[in-house]
């Protein structure tokens, strides 16, 4: 998708009339978008939420539903847990990169055991039991599950405790999760107007937003917002145009949306000189297997490991995409990412949790698999031969993977393509694509309680955001149940800003 229509702020002297008024206007009606309504619902005001779809969820609804919480909540006390907020800030900071925001990360970690319990009195139900492998969503309806935190590096930096919190629903909780928010926001007088796409914002001769412009079946109309407007219209990741100009990296794979994410809060607020940030930074979750990979090794091209096979699976993911195959395979060229694993190991996964993954190759020797999988000569061979020397010791000096999975790999051995993909092979049998889901990371710049800050850092009259639209905790690193967990906890602080916006 390309969105070329134009942004241009409307200036108010050129509206004579306003369809509709209310107090706070927030645009888009996902996770963040829900939090913010409700919050600004909550003072008093007046709040319309305005959405293009046909009714709430967007994105925050296809997700598997992981909130990152920490730092003492009573489903980690209850698993047997103990967390601080500064080993939580601690493990984000670091899995987020050097450029992630210290502030919110600060400020989310601190605030994080209120934030379950906000989330527990809009009615998101969790259950006090733990999930204890790798994976990317659970078959179970349990509460908690590991992302990472107990994988080097960050065993080294923080002391390990998990933080994926993830509503009482089997496999993906995102649609139980926008219903007890969307739910939450109603009941206390938001109002909703769906079907409508906000295309530029108004603004008053002192550059304050004071509405803006949608359409409507066909038809534009006029919203005047007295205290605010909050975008949380998501990301870019729709909008190949964007992606060209900002992350051409992510082009050409699956995306990870709606079909909504095209930017448009985005733009619009730049239109008026707002600030991005981390415009470049993306999310890439490949198409393998955490349980498998675990029991394995993942190699590239060269048929060598790069990441530790029992970290969270977007690392692997991000790892391939930036780091190892940059202007190869993941860019459209013909280079490979492989996860290697023998008969044990996949038989230890149940056939439910393989998603249909099958062996792309399978062969007796290291040889034959190197050759059937088209590595360079003696390059798997050598890899397998070394991973297994670690395993027999019980060490892996090369990337720290965790006794608990360090096994030495026996023939038959299987080599699965991730390019294959974990989605059921169509008629013709072809299931090839480039193995990565993605979206983007990067967005407006904004403080802790939402503002839309400019160029030189001041904020904005009258405009917020939160979730995708804004670049929240995220330098360039990611890890699940941080978007949901982003745009829930700022999403309730720019609704409550907007609200006291007078």
């Amino acid at each position: 998708m390309t969105v070329r229509n134009s942004v241009t702020p409307r200036a108010a002297t050129d509206v004579s009339n306003y369809d509709i008024e209310t107090d706070v206007l927030v645009v888009g009606y996902g996770a963040a978008g829900a939090s913010a309504a409700f919050e600004a619902a909550r003072t008093g005001a007046r709040v319309r939420v305005l959405d293009r779809a046909g009714g709430a969820g967007g994105a925050s609804a296809m997700s598997g539903g992981e909130i990152y919480l920490g730092g003492g909540t009573p489903i980690q006390l209850a698993c047997g847990f103990d967390d601080t907020p500064e080993d939580m800030a601690a493990f984000l900071t670091a899995a987020l990169g050097p450029s992630a925001d210290p502030a919110k990360i600060a400020e989310y970690s601190s605030g994080s055991v209120e934030h379950f319990q906000w989330l527990v009195d809009r009615g998101v139900p969790f259950k006090p039991s733990m999930w204890d492998a790798p994976t990317w969503v659970p078959p179970t309806d349990d509460g908690l599950m590991w992302l990472g935190e107990n994988s080097w590096p960050f065993t080294e930096l923080a002391k390990p405790a998990p933080r994926g919190h993830r509503p009482t629903a089997k496999d993906f909780g995102g649609n139980l999760l926008m219903e007890c928010l969307a739910g939450a926001a109603e009941k206390v007088g938001a109002e909703t107007l769906f079907d409508t796409y906000v295309t530029r914002l108004v603004v008053a001769d002192d550059r304050t937003v004071v509405g803006a412009v949608a359409r409507r079946y066909g038809r534009e109309i006029t919203i005047r917002a007295l205290r605010g407007v909050v975008l949380t219209t998501g990301g870019f990741v729709d909008n190949d145009a964007m992606l060209a100009d900002h992350a051409p990296q992510l082009l050409g794979h699956t995306k990870v949306s709606a079909g909504t994410d095209d930017g448009s809060g985005i733009r619009m607020a730049q239109a008026l000189g707002a600030s991005v940030r981390h415009m470049g930074a993306g999310q890439v979750g490949m198409s393998l297997i955490p349980g498998l990979a675990a029991r394995g090794m993942v190699v590239n091209a060269r048929g060598q490991r790069f990441m530790n096979e029992d970290t969270y699976p977007g690392r692997i993911g991000q790892a391939a995409l930036y780091r190892q195959n940059m202007g190869g395979a993941w860019a459209g060229g013909d280079t490979a990412v492989w996860v290697i694993v023998d008969e044990t190991g996949f038989e230890d996964v149940p056939a439910p949790q393989r998603w249909g993954v099958q062996p792309t190759h399978v062969a007796e020797t290291p040889e034959e698999l190197e050759r059937l999988a088209g590595l360079p000569a003696g390059s798997l061979v050598d890899t397998i031969a070394r991973y297994n020397e670690f395993a027999v010791h019980g060490t892996d000096l090369d990337l720290h993977k965790a006794q608990r999975w360090l096994r030495p790999l026996t023939p038959p051995l299987a080599a699965i393509d991730v390019k294959a993909g974990i989605r059921p092979p169509s008629e013709s049998g072809d299931r090839r694509g480039t193995g990565a889901s993605v979206f983007t990371l990067g967005g407006l710049h904004t403080d802790l309680d939402g503002h839309v800050l400019d160029h030189d850092g001041y904020p904005i009259g009258g405009l917020f955001a939160a979730g995708r639209a804004a670049n929240g905790l995220h330098g360039f690193g990611y890890i699940s149940g941080t978007s949901l967990g982003d745009g829930t906890f700022f999403g309730r602080r720019a609704g409550t800003a907007a609200a006291r916006n007078l």
